[in-house]
């Protein structure tokens, strides 16, 4: 299958802490990914690092065969990126947000449009689209920024608590469509602490700890490995 990520011994040093450690793993085209860790775990670091928004200490990642450091501007066309405090401007009205940020993605006038549309659609915000972000509730604007993210079609999303802080329906909503994204071909790297979340949305995980991937596999594999009734038994046990 084709490989949409490929990070390979991956480290990163800020000066006397070692935030990251030999990190390896893949993302299968079409594959959801959760990065899962507690705090301080080097999820944020790995995405941004993966998201070129960070430089790597040394190893390699490639997205659909394009290194991040030798090729940083086309992995930046293929790529869209969710930070988990990311914010929208909060006095433009929803759709001029998203008429702006499409502007930034094309200068063309076709596909501007073309990323509106898909945007909107994703949002499912319907006329509240027509007021200022400023009065939007934190899942209305968590859907409107998930949209800014893929309304580009990147092919691969990195969102980093793409449901932190938000109410079961609007956290289901938004799970609902990042799993619909992945049917139709995007690939999805994700960090999320809800283990619920992770569970119903991933096809695989990677537990990382102090900056160390100590496993990977599907849900069913995890927990059949652990002897654990669910991801949150799982986690616990490999962690401590």
């Amino acid at each position: 299958m084709e490989k949409a990520l490929e990070v390979k011994n991956l480290s990163k040093n800020y000066k006397q802490v070692q935030a990251l450690k030999d990190v390896s793993f893949e993302i299968d085209k079409g594959e959801i990914f959760a990065l899962v860790g507690p705090n301080g775990a080097g999820k944020s670091t790995a995405l941004k690092i993966i998201a070129t928004i960070l430089s790597p200490s040394s190893g390699e990642v490639k997205i659909y065969e394009h290194d991040i450091k030798k090729e940083a501007n086309k992995v930046r066309e293929i790529i869209s990126y969710l930070p988990e405090e990311a914010g929208a401007y909060k006095n433009l009205s929803g759709i001029n947000y998203l008429k702006f940020m499409a502007s930034i993605f094309t200068n063309d006038k076709a596909k501007q449009k073309e990323f509106l549309n898909y945007a909107v659609e994703i949002a499912g915000l319907g006329n509240r689209l027509k007021d200022k972000a400023k009065t939007f509730s934190k899942g209305m604007t968590r859907k409107l920024l998930l949209a800014r993210t893929v309304m580009s079609k990147p092919k691969l999303a990195i969102l980093d608590e793409p449901t932190s802080g938000l109410d079961v329906i609007n956290a289901f909503e938004i799970r609902k469509i990042i799993k619909g994204l992945a049917e139709q071909g995007m690939s999805v790297l994700l960090s999320s602490h809800n283990m619920l979340e992770i569970e119903f949305l991933s096809h695989r995980i990677g537990i990382i700890h102090k900056g160390k991937i100590l496993a990977i596999g599907t849900p069913a594999e995890l927990k059949e490995k652990y002897s654990a009734n669910n991801l949150e038994e799982v986690f616990i046990k490999i962690i401590s």
